[in-house]
């Protein structure tokens, strides 16, 4: 199977767990409701409005490259996973770039936001990339398993050849019968019982 396709399949979940870690890290980070929009309108996060669009589009290109998934497992195509540390590696990566360039976009421009390292939701948000990392892990091995299952049950029911065989000719040669053993009160002691008492 095609490397990108797999990264097509799996991306979505990856950059999903990568949103929701952001999310919980900013709740973490300012639990009073009224600050934390505040600290999400001063550092840049405007573009959150176009989440369940962007949810939208990620979940029809995960649809369309599970379908194709399952196309080229019919086929005979091997699907190969994406190693482990992919999942740990990028959401950090992109995390920490998703925060600098906020906020350099929310200044301007003009000047890096070298600062972002040190507010409180920054070291909240890279801890919480490890579990919602593994929680993708699992959601794409779970993806592509069930990519594997929907092709064999598709491959098991469409195209099967009929294949004309002859039966075998008779054989008279006489051959070994074995029967089973009988219980012992299966033989003639089978009709023995004590009398039946009559009240």
């Amino acid at each position: 199977m095609r490397r990108g396709l797999t990264w097509l399949l799996v991306l979505p979940a990856i950059v999903v767990g990568s949103q929701v870690a952001h999310g919980i890290a900013y709740w973490w980070a300012y639990p009073v409701a009224s600050l934390r929009l505040t600290m999400l309108s001063e550092s840049g996060h405007g573009y959150m409005a176009y989440a369940p669009a962007v949810l939208g589009f990620l979940a029809a290109v995960q649809l369309i490259a599970l379908v194709v998934v399952v196309a080229d497992k019919v086929r005979g195509r091997p699907v190969r996973a994406l190693p482990a540390w992919v999942f740990l590696f990028i959401p950090e990566v992109g995390f920490v770039l998703q925060e600098h360039l906020e906020r350099f976009f929310a200044a301007g421009g003009s000047v890096f936001p070298w600062w972002t390292a040190l507010e409180p939701s920054f070291w909240r948000g890279l801890v919480l990339q490890v579990p919602l990392g593994l929680a993708a892990y699992l959601v794409a091995a779970l993806l592509l398993r069930t990519a594997s299952v929907v092709a064999e049950v598709v491959g098991s029911r469409g195209g099967a050849e009929v294949v004309a065989v002859r039966a075998p000719a008779r054989s008279w040669r006489p051959a070994a019968v074995f029967l089973p053993r009988l219980g012992p009160l299966a033989g003639r002691a089978a009709d023995r019982a004590p009398p039946v008492v009559a009240c």
